[in-house]
């Protein structure tokens, strides 16, 4: 049975875009409206899905939005044109490029090409090293919907042990610096990590980002601990499922996300406030 707190990604995520949408017509009495433009590169299913949610978000909350859809084939040049060309209109506060690419093209190379001040995923090095630094910088959606996530539980990160299970990139790394900025004393594990089960029997807080479907059970998780599950697995009988086995670990757990309905609603929900902070910054109203 679960006991557990379960933490309503659905739910954070609409409070927060309340809050945006009143000060999107707060700074609309300053002329100031953000804009996002949206690139897509191919017909990835998902990637489609994923740019129509952040189209309608933008609508959703009065910001002006672009969706460039280039063909498959697009060389990588005419992809960094439009990359320039975006960073200099003013009414682009920010860009994203919808990963993955098609393998003609490297993402590195156009991650690069988009202005700092734009880069409303925080993939950039500029912003990458901001972070790492304790710096002002865009922070990467996903890590940042998790800290929210953590702090709507009303549970205080100062001090707590968090094990973060994943050091990729765009979550793994991130979200443990954003926890140390909380103060969080933070373990990393990873593939190569022998004694997992005997630190992540240690953490508070855990947050787990393996690509994995159902790695973690109750036998990973301290009583009580809070657990976030960051994975989308698709199963072959065509299910949803974490990275975390929800059912077995909730029976321990503390408040713990669902997949679905957990972290993902968070990640658009953050890269529209990335996108209202940009277009504050630009207008000098930060």
């Amino acid at each position: 049975m679960t006991t557990a707190q379960i933490i309503s990604g659905k739910q954070v995520s609409d409070e927060i875009r309340q809050t945006l949408k009143l000060e999107v017509e707060a700074l609309a009495a300053q002329n100031c409206v953000p804009g996002l433009a949206v690139v897509l590169v191919g017909e990835d299913p998902a990637s489609q899905v994923y740019v129509r949610n952040k189209a309608k978000a933008c609508e959703d909350l009065g910001y002006y939005s672009e969706v460039h859809r280039l063909e498959a084939d697009t060389p990588q040049e005419e992809l960094l044109a439009l990359v320039h060309k975006l960073n200099e209109q003013d009414n682009i506060n920010g860009i994203l490029v919808q990963l993955p690419l098609p393998g003609h093209i490297e993402e590195k190379a156009i991650i690069n090409a988009i202005s700092p001040d734009k880069d409303v995923d925080g993939f950039h090095p500029v912003n990458v090293g901001n972070l790492v630094i304790g710096d002002d910088s865009l922070l990467p959606c996903t890590p940042a919907g998790v800290i929210e996530l953590i702090k709507y539980t009303g549970i205080e990160m100062s001090g707590k042990h968090a094990v973060v299970i994943g050091r990729s990139n765009i979550v793994g790394k991130p979200v443990s610096l954003l926890l140390q900025r909380e103060n969080a004393t933070v373990t990393m594990c990873h593939s190569r990590t022998d004694n997992m089960k005997e630190l992540t029997r240690q953490a508070d807080i855990l947050v787990v980002a393996v690509g994995r479907a159902n790695f973690v059970d109750a036998s990973y998780i301290k009583p009580g601990a809070v657990v976030i599950d960051v994975g989308i697995n698709r199963l072959d009988t065509g299910k949803l499922a974490g990275d975390v086995d929800f059912e077995s670990a909730s029976s321990v757990s503390g408040p713990i996300t669902p997949v679905p309905g957990g972290v993902g609603p968070m990640t658009i929900t953050m890269l529209m406030k990335n996108t209202l902070v940009a277009a504050k910054r630009a207008h000098g109203l930060s």
